[in-house]
């Protein structure tokens, strides 16, 4: 059954098969500036060793700590993945605060499900799972974005509570609760 896990070496397998699955999909150009795209466009020369494998996901993990590095307008943040035991179905990143940005465009809580995964719950799940680890992190409501277009993240988000606030450059924009 799968489950919300933190980013480790043990779906390396599954993980490099879900990356060429993204990139077959559009993902991952020098133009995807959203956060699985910028993690494909930068790593996916060096994931294929296991050693570089694991040094990307103590990087992930390592993210959650107000002190690690990263670039000018990002947040801390709690990135895990939703894996059934060694296979990679998708991942979720909630970052623990909002700025500016994060309040237009990024919101909360990102997540992917892989495209051989989509359709079949995974998202709605693993949505549902990360609402409480949103709370713990002092999060009463967390802002989830999606585009306005996109009709399966929509149903996903209003199936975990979400509740639409407002439309704001083609983006849905909506609170859910963490309790």
């Amino acid at each position: 059954m799968p489950e919300l896990i933190l980013p480790h070496p043990g779906v390396h397998a599954s993980f490099l098969t879900a990356m060429k699955e993204f990139r077959a999909d559009g993902r991952g150009g020098p133009d995807d500036t959203t956060m699985l795209g910028r993690e494909i466009y930068r790593f996916s020369p060096v994931w294929d060793d296991p050693a570089e494998f694991t040094s990307y996901t103590e990087w992930l993990r390592a993210d959650v700590l107000e002190e690690s590095p990263r670039p000018a307008g990002q947040v801390p943040a709690t990135t895990m993945w939703w894996a059934d035991e060694e296979d990679y179905l998708g991942r979720l990143t909630i970052r623990h605060r909002l700025n500016s940005r994060l309040l237009g465009i990024g919101g909360h809580i990102g997540y992917d499900v892989r495209p051989s995964g989509r359709r079949r719950g995974h998202a709605t799940a693993m949505l549902a799972a990360a609402l409480p680890v949103a709370r713990g992190l002092g999060i009463d409501s967390a802002l989830i974005i999606c585009a306005a277009g996109n009709t399966g993240s929509r149903k996903v988000i209003e199936a975990n509570g979400g509740v639409l606030e407002d439309v704001r450059d083609g983006r849905l924009r909506f609170w859910a609760p963490t309790s």
